[in-house]
This record gives C-alpha cells, sequence and structure tokens, in this order.
C-alpha cells in the first residue's frame, strides 16, 4: 500500500463510527434518514444547522439522541418573546458579602445547543448567538470565555405560524452551514411511531457509540478527504450561478435573484460535500457529493426578488434550477 493509499485509509477509518451512530440514532428515531444525516455531516465539520418543519416530527428527539449517542452536554433553550440575551449566554452575578462580581453561565455552555423555535424570540436575543457560533466564544462582563469543544446550535423553527415570530435576519442566516426541511413520515413509518411511541413510557434512550474525542477526530479527517480541483471549479461556479443566473445560462433567472449566496456558501459546500464522502466510506469527493448537500447548504442564502416570490418563485426552486443548469465535470 503506497502513501496515498494508506491515507486514504485511516481518513476513512477515522469515521469507522458513523454507521454503528445511524443505526443507534434510527433506534430512537423513526425514518427521517436525510435529518439524521445531515445533523452527522453537522457534526463532523462543525457546522450549525436550522431545522424547519412543523411540530411533532422529532427535530428536538434527533438533536437530544445525537448529543447523547455521542456523550456530549446538551442544553435545550425555548425561545420566547420575553426572553433576554442573559438568559442564552450567562450574566455576572454581585455578591453583596465581598463586594466581588462572578460569572454564571448560561446554557450555551454545552457541546450540543438546541435553540427550539428560534424564530419566537426578539432579534436582541437571536443575535446574542452570533458570536457563540461564529467565534466559539461568548463575552460577559467584558471578559470572553470559550465555549467547549465541539460546539454545535441546532435550531429550530415552525414554518406555519407567523404571528409573534421574528423571522431570522440574513446575516445570521448565513452562520447555519445547512438548513434542512423535515418532512411528514411516511406510512410505513407512521406506523412503526404508533407502535414504538404510543405508551405511557416509550423508548427515547438512545445507546452511546462513541465519544467526544473520536468525533474531534474524525473533524479532522474530513479536512483529508481529497477535494479534485475540477470539483473545486464546479463548487464555485454552483454559488456564483445562485449571483448572476444570467451569466450561466439561467436567463430565466435573470432579476429574479436579489441577493446570491456568501463565500461561507462555498466554504461549507466543500466541507459538507467532503463529509458526505467520509459518510459513504471514501476519502475523495465526486459530484454526487455536491449535489446531495447542495440545496441544504444553499436554500437559505439565495433569496428572491419580491417579484419572483410573486410568482411562486421560492429559493430551493432557483437553487435547484442552478442544480439542473450548471454542467457537472
Amino acid at each position: 500500500m503506497n502513501q496515498t493509499d494508506l491515507a486514504a485509509s485511516n481518513t476513512v477509518v477515522a469515521a469507522r463510527f458513523v454507521p454503528e451512530l445511524r443505526r443507534a440514532l434510527g433506534e430512537v428515531v423513526v425514518g427521517q434518514e436525510r435529518l439524521l444525516d445531515m445533523l452527522i455531516i453537522g457534526v463532523l465539520t462543525g457546522g450549525h444547522v436550522l431545522l424547519e418543519g412543523v411540530p411533532g416530527l422529532a427535530k428536538t428527539l434527533a438533536v437530544s439522541s445525537l448529543a447523547k449517542a455521542v456523550d456530549g452536554t446538551f442544553a435545550r433553550i425555548q425561545f420566547t418573546p420575553d426572553l433576554l440575551p442573559s438568559d442564552l449566554i450567562g450574566t455576572d452575578i454581585y455578591n453583596a458579602k465581598d463586594g466581588s462580581f462572578s460569572v454564571r453561565r448560561g446554557p450555551v455552555f454545552a457541546n450540543f445547543v438546541l435553540a427550539d423555535e428560534i424564530n419566537r424570540a426578539p432579534s436582541k436575543v437571536q443575535s446574542a448567538l452570533l458570536e457563540a457560533m461564529a467565534e466559539r466564544q461568548v463575552s460577559i462582563g467584558g471578559t470572553t470565555h470559550p465555549l467547549p469543544k465541539p460546539f454545535l446550535v441546532l435550531a429550530t423553527q415552525n414554518p406555519l405560524e407567523q404571528e409573534g415570530t421574528y423571522p431570522l435576519p440574513e446575516a445570521q442566516l448565513d452562520r447555519f452551514a445547512l438548513k434542512v426541511i423535515v418532512s411528514y413520515p411516511t406510512p410505513e413509518e407512521e406506523l412503526v411511531i404508533l407502535g414504538r411511541m404510543a405508551s405511557t413510557a416509550p423508548r427515547l434512550e438512545p445507546r452511546k457509540v462513541v465519544g467526544l474525542p473520536e468525533v474531534m477526530e474524525a473533524r479532522a479527517a474530513v479536512d483529508r478527504v481529497q477535494l479534485d480541483e475540477r470539483l473545486a471549479q464546479y463548487i464555485v461556479s454552483l454559488v456564483v450561478a445562485t449571483r448572476e443566473p444570467g451569466r450561466h445560462g439561467l436567463s430565466d433567472l435573470a432579476g429574479k435573484v436579489q441577493y446570491g449566496a456568501s463565500p461561507r456558501a462555498t466554504i461549507w459546500l466543500a466541507q459538507c460535500a467532503r463529509a458526505h464522502a467520509l459518510l459513504a466510506g471514501r476519502a475523495f469527493v465526486v459530484p454526487g457529493d455536491i449535489k446531495a448537500v447542495a440545496l441544504d447548504v444553499l436554500r437559505h442564502r439565495v433569496t428572491p426578488t419580491w417579484e419572483a416570490e410573486a410568482e411562486g418563485l421560492t429559493s430551493t426552486r432557483i437553487v435547484m434550477r442552478v442544480l439542473e443548469t450548471v454542467p457537472v465535470p
């Protein structure tokens, strides 16, 4: 075995726990394979994940189960209109006895932070997550506190209700590596859910599969997955096509995109494609890996114009048109 083959083998070995992790999560969460795969990709890349779907689709259960399966600390924050930034990151507490201040850390100091119904909190609370998501640290009373490693924000939002909600600003949406649309289970899956959950004490405890040190090793292995130069150019072409569709064979979309994907999209598309390849047991990226994650990476970073929205042209449809049109190398 030459050095290249040995390096590729070591890269794949670092993520050998992934199939067992999938099985462990599947023992608790019925169906939702794409959701589970995207959560695992988030863990492997360190990318935050936004989950959108109606209530009752096991979004919270999937996130808490993932944290337990990798032996990480977990915190669930229920976002409400009266939530304060200090409720999230913590605050300084004054001790009147000796006149000193001590830091009371908030729930954000966990490996997996579930921001439940994040769009129910006002912008100042949503923005309190920005430093944590971008820098993996928070500032309390003028002092910077590092967050644990790994650190992952997994946020949920309900697309049905508009009253009493605050849409996430574009700057914060861009901080999420992936936006996953969670759909209803199939009738067969729902029958399994009925048999498993319709009791007074359903089994919701996943088994531990791997520890955090192994997760960090797998993250390092993602960087070693080979990305061919032609595929790197393909990624750039996809992202640029969302900004200038008319110059990439999409004349029907010209003037219908208000904002295209940012350079963060390019970075996360490459990293998530690498992680997807690792999930498939490969140490190299193929075009299918890029296409498999492109919709979840790009959909929340593309903003249609008002005219396009009036015509029913959504960001998802724009991204799908880009994927259909930009030639694969």
